[in-house]
């Protein structure tokens, strides 16, 4: 009988420190990336041939509870000088006035509005984009994956540069460089509480 009631609170108290542990898991939130640690990447095509980039400075500020979604936020600045596009030229090009105009522009905002969880760990996001002057609405979705003391937000959606003046005059067409732009982005948060 003693060993029934050792082996029943031993059980009680291990199902207690899992509920525990889970609900402390769960009450975490996150609220800066890790930019080391993360990315944003973009993938287009010029005269049809598949080409890629990615941006090395940005920055967010975040208010992410897993178990609190509804009151969820997040904005990311990208510093759109950073760009690198695999090639010096384009990437001095790419910050002039045609294209980016950084020095009247210098970064890319993305505000949220809305998340919504649609399945476990899968959410969709809806904010406002923010480049060049020009602002859009956008929304994508969003897929969270815990990772012990740090969490990974990936995602990704199609930019029309057009829509975003992104590419003016000899570059408004679309016969050298296409309209849509595949932003991916990769962003590794730490956890707190």
């Amino acid at each position: 009988m003693l060993k029934f009631f050792n082996l029943t609170r031993s059980t009680v108290f291990a199902a207690v420190l899992a509920t525990g542990l889970s609900t402390a898991a769960q009450a975490l939130e996150y609220k800066s990336i890790q930019a080391e640690k993360s990315s944003v990447t973009f993938n287009y095509k010029q005269m049809g041939v598949a080409m890629d980039g990615k941006f090395k400075k940005f920055s967010s500020q975040l208010s992410f509870d897993p178990a609190k979604v509804a009151a969820a936020k997040a904005t990311i600045e990208i510093e759109l000088a950073s760009i690198d596009t695999g090639s010096s030229d384009a990437d001095q090009e790419v910050v002039g006035k045609a294209w980016f105009n950084t020095a009247a522009f210098p970064k890319a905002v993305f505000v949220s509005n809305q998340i919504k969880q649609t399945a476990p760990n899968q959410y969709q996001v809806a904010g406002k984009l923010t480049i060049k002057g020009q602002t859009k609405d956008i929304s994508f979705p969003l897929k969270h994956t815990p990772q012990g003391a740090t969490g990974q937000f990936t995602g990704g959606f199609i930019l029309h540069r057009a829509d975003f003046l992104i590419g003016e005059g000899m570059w408004a067409k679309f016969d050298v460089v296409a309209n849509d732009i595949q932003v991916n982005f990769q962003l590794t948060a730490p956890a707190g509480k």
